[in-house]
């Protein structure tokens, strides 16, 4: 008969460390419970697939690279009345992303847009979804950086092994001629292929204040509202409230 630490070796040897680490309290669990051996290989199982999601989810929000965490109850939709919650909510079954549409919020600093964009993206990654997150700042220098160093097709396929890609506070600043083509460069590799999220200050009529070009911005403003669900935020800044308020 195989002793206790020989069984639990053995699951180690399979990979399935989580059953191996809690062999002891599940066997005395099961053997409490009189359960079949059926109802056992189903706990082993469940437990195994259990920790494993758990760890998947951590890893995924590492690699997202939140800025902050934002949860949708926390919105206030009695502040922001431009849109609903039903509306926000509906999008949560992530059928844009399996569909590989996108979702664009468009209005002033502090009315909420990137508080939606992380929401959603939290739960993308709750729901299974790998999400990537960055500034649009931050992505464009990237890949300037990448594309000097001759790596812009590398640095595109790394972002493109992410479902959905949150690009936040597009439009503050304008681009040079080589960053307008990147950015293209990047949206171009993402058209209809993985879901994008945008946040952005300006309506689409203005893009070509920051990207300079008309024939750049017309083409990215193409592929970016193709398919996409768009939001357009109204109001004054919530972040200017509470100062105000607390103040």
């Amino acid at each position: 008969m195989a002793s206790f630490e020989a069984v639990k070796n053995k699951y180690k040897s399979l990979r399935f460390n989580s059953i191996a680490s809690s062999l002891d309290t599940l066997v005395k669990q099961a053997e409490g419970n009189e359960i079949s051996y059926l109802q056992f290989a189903e706990i082993l199982a469940d437990h195994e697939l259990g920790i494993r999601d758990e760890n998947r989810i951590t890893l995924n929000m590492k690699r997202a690279a939140f800025p902050m965490i934002k949860q949708l109850q926390e919105f206030d939709f009695s502040f922001q009345t431009t849109i609903t919650k039903r509306q926000i909510t509906s999008l949560l079954d992530f059928t844009f992303i399996d569909n590989r549409q996108n979702i664009v919020f468009i209005g002033s600093p502090g009315v909420g847009k990137t508080h939606l964009a992380l929401s959603i993206g939290h739960q993308a990654i709750e729901a299974g979804y790998k999400v990537f997150f960055s500034t649009a700042l931050a992505l464009v220098e990237s890949l300037d950086l990448a594309e000097l160093r001759g790596e812009l097709k590398k640095k595109i396929n790394s972002i493109q092994k992410f479902d959905v890609i949150i690009i936040d506070e597009l439009g503050y600043l304008p681009l040079s001629k080589k960053s307008a083509f990147n950015f293209f460069q990047l949206i171009n590799s993402l058209y209809e292929l993985r879901s994008i999220i945008l946040t952005t200050n300006k309506d689409f009529t203005n893009w070509g204040d920051f990207f300079i070009n008309e024939n750049v911005a017309v083409p990215i403003v193409d592929r970016i509202i193709h398919r996409s669900h768009i939001f357009m935020m109204g109001g004054e800044s919530y972040r200017l409230k509470q100062k105000l308020h607390n103040g």
